[in-house]
């Protein structure tokens, strides 16, 4: 969904492109104070503000933006810009931020596989030493094997995982 914040006339022709171009429903803000509330009660995925509105009330921008969440905020000169020039930078402010979550997503993914070797690897060093223990009972020791197995196939997961991502699956 997006919010479009403008007092202009226009804003209806203006939200009727976006959802044209885009596929995706566009509510009307007439000021900032009716977009905070729409802000804090729905998700929205870009919001379009009138640089009119944002430099006549500065307060009321710096709440509005606070409430933007996920939702990409593009600022435009909404009485000058032609509606395909709004359509053009919404296009483009929603793929940046496909591409901008997508990297997002992908640099988690990396820190938490290294996270997770990191334990493991932990792991591996204790369960060694354990086994390699002379006075364990031969049933432990093979418990413990067993462990040691599952968590090299956690491993190897993790690796193929990560081979998966890097390769442009993730």
């Amino acid at each position: 969904m997006i919010l479009l914040v403008t007092p202009i006339a226009r804003s209806t022709e203006c939200a009727a492109a976006l959802k044209e171009a885009t596929g995706e429903p566009v509510v009307i803000a007439a000021n900032l104070l009716e977009a905070t509330t729409l802000l804090r009660t729905e998700s929205y995925r870009a919001a379009v503000f009138d640089q009119h509105l944002l430099e006549r009330e500065p307060q009321e921008t710096a709440i509005a933006f606070a409430h933007l969440e996920g939702a990409a905020p593009i600022e435009l000169n909404l009485a000058t810009s032609g509606v395909e020039r709004v359509v053009r930078n919404v296009q483009a402010a929603l793929r940046r931020q496909v591409r901008e979550q997508a990297a997002a997503r992908r640099a988690a993914a990396r820190e938490l596989r290294g996270e997770l070797n990191d334990t493991l690897t932990a792991l591996f060093l204790q369960l060694d030493s354990a086994i390699e223990a002379s006075n364990l009972p031969s049933e432990a020791g093979g418990r413990l094997r067993s462990v040691q197995a599952t968590a090299a196939k956690l491993r190897s997961q993790l690796e193929t995982g990560e081979t998966r991502a890097t390769c442009g699956g993730g």
